[in-house]
């Protein structure tokens, strides 16, 4: 190697390395090969060409005289109550499911991570009349609920959030099950090792590193929540009020 190359070299070395060159795809600037990105855009219009159509077709004139409505009041605050205590419900219980399903091993685990997962897949109605024949007045459930304490869950207010919380929480488990399994064990670990309890190291350490999954699952339980309306009919019932 010649005197200028080793220079170069050197040079090369305390800026860090030799610089890469950039490759350009092919298919332009983007480097989307056709075969995906024609899909893709089909995929685009599928989704949202209904969403234009539903804004195109919708009437605005009368929706200022429509929105100011008591009853139009009353229904969308509900709705957001209601939605929020189902998604409250969902964090409590769905984060601790999700840890259960994803750093305990038991028997039988993923006979529960599909039970759980089931409501994601069942017709809102048929979740509607599976909770009547829980938590109905004669329901497996409900018929003790009304014996013993006296509650009453269909056609009321926290029937409809129970409902919600129903087919809302899988999407809550399944998103901080993922974060769950993509967060590095060891922290808890090391924890352990320091003498912090397992649910201390829960509460410290991991709750910390999977927030933002649980927060994208609580956006996405809320949504579901919001949007819920045949299991909620069927269960509660769409009295005003």
């Amino acid at each position: 190697m010649s005197p200028t190359d080793k220079a170069a070299a050197a040079s090369e070395t305390l800026r860090g390395g030799p610089r890469r060159r950039r490759v350009s795809m092919p298919g332009g600037g983007l480097g989307v090969p056709l075969p995906l990105l024609v899909p893709a855009l089909i995929g685009v219009a599928f989704l949202t060409v209904p969403l234009v159509a539903l804004l195109v077709r919708a009437p605005w004139r009368g929706m200022p005289e429509q929105l100011t409505g008591a009853a139009v009041w009353q229904a969308l605050q509900l709705s957001l109550v209601c939605a929020t205590a189902a998604t409250a419900v969902s964090l409590v219980i769905g984060v601790p499911l999700a840890w259960l399903l994803a750093r305990v091993e038991f028997p039988g685990r993923g006979l529960v991570r599909a039970l759980v997962t089931l409501p994601l897949v069942l017709p809102p109605v048929v979740g509607g009349v599976a909770l009547l024949m829980a938590l109905g007045r004669n329901g497996v459930v409900g018929k003790w609920l009304d014996a013993w304490f006296g509650i009453t869950l269909p056609f009321t207010t926290a029937g409809v959030v129970v409902a919600e919380a129903f087919v809302a929480m899988p999407f809550l488990v399944i998103s901080v099950e993922g974060t769950l399994r993509a967060a590095d064990p060891r922290y808890e670990e090391a924890a352990a090792t320091l003498g912090a309890s397992r649910f201390t190291a829960f509460r410290r350490v991991t709750l910390p590193l999977i927030a933002p999954g649980v927060a994208a699952g609580a956006v996405l339980a809320w949504a579901r929540a919001l949007g819920e309306f045949g299991a909620t009919i069927t269960f509660a019932g769409n009295f005003p009020g």
